[in-house]
């Protein structure tokens, strides 16, 4: 299938499936050239204004990952991730949890990180690797087609022409002659690519989100002059949410240089909040991650993620003490180490001690389940369990000795076993499984299960 377009002349093929492409149709191809490779083609009328809205919708969707998101027709989405991966534990865990849910909605998707925008586009599409190391751009680069560098396709095929088909080779060959055949266009995209020059991004902002901004006179360079900042941005928020009825879940804060690039700090909240200390207290934290440049001449406060936040009861009576509020410190730590480090477990109605924990966020609610009094197990599990040689008198005895990283433990103390039979509705190969474990205690005092 393709959808026809009309360039100004003619017919032609605006985009092609996977299948169409497979077969060597391929866009601004005439659509008659592409009807007489393919008898019977399904051709469809494009929609570039409700491709436009589409992809506007999904750089809305990507602000879930970071504060900076901006779409590129007619395919392309721009993140700035920078100072965000870490809330989801890394960058190729924040890559492949995008794709995932991409992937689940109906879309394909092939996505990159790099230290400049030019260099995701380039590997994201021509590239293996998903993640390139910060300083590794031009490595990364060399190998590719020139044509990665987002060039027309004739001035790739000029370039092929003239045996320049690589990245590395187009970056050693003299600019001089390049600029007068080609014009500077091909050698900022170079540029662009390796860092050398900026490439700024326009942010799309929802109208819907709760936002306030302000500019100043001078250029502000210094950590007191952001707090300050800082604190009138989350009063002034604060105030509209509350007349909305709605807590901050999310806060993206950023700043606009006057080299025309900006930069972002996110922080995440536990619980809907319209605190305005707390909020300044946990944008200011991250202060630190913040290159000013020559000057922020502007800041600006978004609330990128709120839910409904009524009135809740501290107490009823003079008597009752206020349970203590962690909600805090949880937020601090969310924002220091990332939301996937900062949880409580709960207990889950299985005997297979990896499968009777749960990690739920810090501040869930409490469950009714209760962790059994009588069975003692370690409060954390191994990663993965490891190997021991443990020796016995009599089957079902305790062991009197175990071998493990090549020491050998004699057992004093022995206490068990608790036989543990297979779960068979989760495997099959489970049926007939069965564990036994010991709590022991060895001659030196040392105990183990």
């Amino acid at each position: 299938m393709v959808t026809r377009a009309h360039d100004g002349r003619r017919l032609v093929v605006a985009a092609a499936d996977a299948a169409a492409a497979y077969l060597g149709l391929h866009p601004d191809m005439p659509l008659a050239h592409a009807q007489a490779l393919i008898p019977g083609l399904h051709i469809a009328d494009a929609d570039p204004t409700g491709d436009t809205a589409a992809l506007d919708n999904l750089a809305t969707w990507c602000l879930r990952y970071a504060p900076l998101t901006a779409a590129d027709p007619p395919d392309n989405v721009w993140i700035d991730a920078a100072g965000c991966a870490h809330l989801f534990g890394g960058e190729a865990a924040m890559l492949a949890d995008m794709t995932r849910r991409l992937t689940h909605g109906g879309i394909a998707a092939r996505a990159a990180i790099a230290d400049t925008p030019g260099a995701a586009h380039a590997v994201a599409r021509y590239g293996g690797k998903a993640v390139i190391s910060e300083g590794g751009v031009a490595q990364a680069l060399s190998p590719l087609p020139v044509a990665a560098l987002r060039l027309a396709p004739e001035t790739a095929a000029a370039l092929h022409t003239l045996g320049l088909d690589r990245i590395g080779q187009l970056a050693a060959a003299p600019r001089g002659p390049l600029a007068r055949r080609f014009g500077f266009a091909l050698l900022t995209h170079l540029d662009q690519a390796l860092g050398r020059i900026a490439e700024p991004i326009t942010p799309i902002l929802p109208r819907t989100f709760v936002q306030h901004r302000l500019s100043f006179v001078e250029p502000l360079l210094t950590a007191e002059a952001f707090a300050t900042v800082i604190a009138t941005l989350t009063e002034t928020v604060c105030v509209v949410l509350d007349r909305a009825g709605l807590g901050a879940l999310r806060l993206d804060l950023m700043f606009e240089r006057v080299d025309a690039t900006m930069q972002a700090v996110r922080i995440g909240l536990s619980r809907p909040t319209r605190a305005p200390r707390h909020l300044a207290r946990l944008l200011v934290e991250r202060l630190e991650t913040v290159d000013p440049g020559l000057g922020i001449e502007a800041m600006r406060l978004v609330v990128s993620l709120a839910e409904v936040l009524t009135p809740v009861q501290i107490r009823t009576g003079l008597i009752e003490e206020d349970e203590p509020d962690i909600g805090a410190l949880v937020d601090h730590l969310r924002n220091r180490f990332g939301a996937a480090r900062v949880y409580r477990a709960l207990p889950v109605q299985s005997d297979v001690p990896e499968r009777s924990v749960r990690r739920v966020p810090a501040l869930a609610p409490e469950d009714p389940a209760r962790w059994p009094d009588d069975l003692p197990r370690p409060a954390r599990l191994l990663a993965r369990p490891q190997r021991v040689q443990a020796l016995s008198v009599l089957p079902d005895h305790p062991p009197a000795a175990f071998v493990w990283r090549r020491v050998r433990h004699r057992i004093r103390h022995a206490d068990g076993p608790e036989r543990i039979n297979g779960e068979w509705w989760h495997r099959e190969r489970e049926a007939m499984a069965v564990r036994d474990y010991w709590a022991v205690e060895d001659e030196d005092g040392r105990r183990f299960w």
